[in-house]
């Protein structure tokens, strides 16, 4: 309407129209038209979508009817992380492809751990007090110096940062090491030695991705990027 969006009323409109049903749009245009409709059915919220004259419910309950219930918001999940280090890898895949004509290079891999911990960082820097009340839950450092829960995804950042470019390697390396050292030793302890099941900062602190196995590897990664590149000019 020219005032107003329901982004749940579009949506219920368009779910309905692609299981081909023909969608009579009924506009509340008033407060006080609204607030009658709830009382009439007995409702906390619009759009209402009826079937045959049958009531089904709210946006939710159309896609429970339908056979499409939307997932837990409660229930654990890898998408969050998955999501970024598919980003990460198109990237790093893209840029090398166009730095050195090939999409599979050395740099591209040393695109992508820099790539990812630099997105990974960003997400737990976007709440910085809900990350660290769950990082406290499991990183054996943070719990002993609760500031280093603040510090983590600053430094997590820089070193990200500094390693896709290959800048101050004499500050890069270390930080990752030593964060990578202790995060992957936090992880396996919590998960591997006490069995605990708890939700991982990874992606920052609104996420339900569980700590266990990309946890580890998030930190393993940080620790062999460290290694590589402490490495490398030996190397070459």
């Amino acid at each position: 309407m020219d005032k107003h969006v329901c982004p749940y009323g579009l949506k219920a409109k368009y779910l309905l129209e692609s299981e081909g049903y023909t969608v009579e749009d009924h506009h509340l245009t008033t407060r006080e038209e609204t607030d009658a409709f709830k009382e009439e059915h007995d409702v906390k919220t619009t759009p209402q979508t009826f079937i045959e004259g049958k009531r089904i419910g709210g946006y939710d309950d159309l896609r429970a009817h339908l056979g499409k219930p939307l997932p837990d918001p409660d229930a654990t999940s890898y998408r969050p992380v998955l999501a970024v280090f598919a980003v990460a890898l198109g990237l790093a895949l893209s840029l090398s492809w166009w730095s050195f004509g090939s999409p599979l290079t050395v740099r591209a891999a040393e695109w992508f751990v820099a790539f990812s911990m630099a997105m990974l960082a960003m997400l737990k820097l976007q709440d910085v007090e809900k990350f660290s009340g769950m990082f406290l839950g499991y990183d054996l450092l943070a719990r002993r110096w609760v500031p280093y829960a603040y510090l983590y995804p600053y430094l997590e950042a820089l070193a990200a940062i500094l390693m896709a470019g290959r800048v101050l390697p004499w500050l890069s390396i270390p930080v990752a090491l030593f964060i990578g050292t202790i995060g992957a030793v936090s992880v396996f302890y919590a998960v591997y030695v006490q069995k605990r099941e708890i939700k991982c900062a990874c992606v920052g602190g609104s996420a339900s991705v569980p700590l266990g196995f990309v946890s580890l590897t998030e930190n393993l990664a940080m620790m062999a990027m460290g290694v590589w590149m402490l490495l490398r000019p030996a190397l070459t």
